[in-house]
C-alpha cells in the first residue's frame, strides 16, 4: 500500500469514527481547509515537473474528492442520528388520555359558588347587592345597630380590635354584615331592598367556626313591609336555594339588638340517615337564620323617622349554607387550600348558576 493510500484509510477511519458535527469539522478543516494537509499537498503541484505532476495531480485531486465525499456523507449520517433522536425524545403517546384544558380543570370555590347562588335568588326578586368596608368602626358595627356603650349584647361578639388611633378610638373587623345596613339608610332612600354578601371576623375556629366566615344579610325598608313579606321571601328563598318543591317553616322568637321583634327561622328537613340532611322532608327541623323587624333605633340612626318607615332584616351564614347544601363536614377544609378538597367540591367555572338552568347542576 503506498503512503497516499494508507493515509486515504486513516482519514477515512477518522472521519467514520466521528461522533458529532463538530468534531467533523475539525477534520475538514485540518485537511481540507487553507492551511490543511490535503490543500497544502495540492498547492506542492506547481513546484512539481510536467511529468511529476501528471502522475501526481490526478492522484491528489482524486484523494481530495473522496475526502469531500466521505466527509458530506458522514454529516448526512450524522443529521439522520440527530433527528432519530429528537424524534425519540420529541415522541407523543397517542394512546394517553388528551390532558384537559385550563377552563376543565379550573374549579369555582363553593364559597363563590353558593354566592352566586344566593344573588341570583335575590336578584330575580327585585334585590340589589350593596357592599361595604371590612374594617369598621365602632359606631358602624355596634353603636348604630343598638349596641350601647357597656350593653352585655357586645359579649355576644368576641371583636377583633384594631389598634387604637390618636384620639383612642378603635376600629374593628366587622362582626357581622349588618352595619352596611346603616350606610344604605343613610345613603339611599327607601323603598331599600338590598342583600349583603361579604366576609366578616370574630374569634372563634372549630369544625363549624372560623376566624373568618361570610354573611349574608338582607334589608328591606319602606313604609309597608312586615312580617308576612318577610315570611314569604325567606320561604321563596330556601325553596329555592335548597332546590325543593315546597318545605315547613316555623319561627322561634329570639334576641337581636337590632331588630324587634326577633325570630329564629327553622326549616322542615330528614336527618334520619348518619351525616345526610334532606329538606323539605321528614319530622326534624333545623334553624337556618335570624331575621326580624328593623328596631326603631336602628331607623333614626341610618337617618329615617322610624314612625314613617318600618322595614325588616335577616342574616344567614354562607360558609354553613354551603355545608348544608353541599355535605361538607368540617368548615375548616374551605380555607385549607388543599387541591384536592377543591377538585371534589368546587365548580367548573363556565356554569353560572341561574334560576331557569338550575343553580347546581
Amino acid at each position: 500500500m503506498s503512503d497516499t493510500e494508507a493515509f486515504e484509510a486513516r482519514l477515512e477511519a477518522d472521519i467514520a469514527a466521528t461522533g458529532d458535527e463538530a468534531a467533523l469539522e475539525a477534520i475538514r478543516l485540518a485537511e481540507l481547509g487553507k492551511k490543511g494537509r490535503i490543500s497544502e499537498m495540492l498547492k506542492g503541484l506547481g513546484k512539481m515537473s510536467p511529468e511529476e505532476r501528471r502522475e501526481a495531480g490526478p492522484r491528489l485531486n482524486g484523494l481530495r474528492d473522496r475526502v469531500q465525499a466521505a466527509i458530506a456523507k458522514r454529516r448526512e449520517q450524522l443529521a439522520d442520528v440527530a433527528i432519530a433522536a429528537r424524534l425519540a425524545a420529541e415522541r407523543v403517546d397517542v394512546t394517553l388520555p388528551v390532558r384537559p384544558s385550563p377552563a376543565a380543570r379550573g374549579r369555582i370555590h363553593p364559597i363563590s359558588q353558593v354566592i352566586d347562588e344566593i344573588t341570583a335568588i335575590f336578584a330575580d326578586m327585585g334585590f340589589a347587592i350593596a357592599e361595604g368596608p371590612d374594617i369598621e368602626t365602632d359606631y358602624y358595627n355596634f353603636t348604630a345597630l343598638n349596641f350601647p356603650e357597656g350593653h352585655p349584647a357586645r359579649e355576644m361578639h368576641d371583636t377583633f380590635f384594631l389598634k387604637a388611633n390618636a384620639a383612642g378610638n378603635r376600629k374593628v373587623l366587622r362582626t357581622h354584615t349588618s352595619p352596611v345596613q346603616i350606610r344604605t339608610m343613610e345613603s339611599q332612600k327607601p323603598p331599600i331592598r338590598i342583600v349583603i354578601p361579604g366576609k366578616t371576623y370574630r374569634q372563634d375556629s372549630d369544625a363549624t367556626h372560623s376566624p373568618m366566615f361570610h354573611q349574608v344579610e338582607g334589608l328591606v325598608v319602606d313604609k309597608t313591609a312586615n312580617v308576612a313579606n318577610m315570611k314569604w321571601v325567606l320561604e321563596e328563598f330556601c325553596k329555592t336555594f335548597f332546590e325543593v318543591p315546597s318545605l315547613n317553616m316555623r319561627f322561634r322568637p329570639s334576641f337581636f339588638p337590632f331588630t324587634e321583634p326577633s325570630l329564629e327561622l327553622d326549616i322542615q328537613c330528614d336527618r334520619s340517615k348518619p351525616g345526610e340532611v334532606r329538606f323539605g322532608e321528614g319530622s326534624d327541623w333545623m334553624e337556618i337564620l335570624g331575621c326580624g323587624m328593623v328596631h326603631p333605633n336602628v331607623l333614626r340612626s341610618g337617618g329615617l323617622d322610624p314612625d314613617e318607615y318600618q322595614g325588616f332584616a335577616w342574616g344567614m351564614g354562607i360558609d354553613r349554607l354551603a355545608m348544608l347544601k353541599y355535605g361538607m363536614p368540617d368548615l375548616r377544609a374551605f380555607f385549607d387550600a388543599d387541591i384536592r378538597w377543591l377538585e371534589h367540591y368546587g365548580f367548573r367555572p363556565l356554569d353560572m348558576p341561574t334560576l331557569f338552568g338550575g343553580l347546581s347542576t
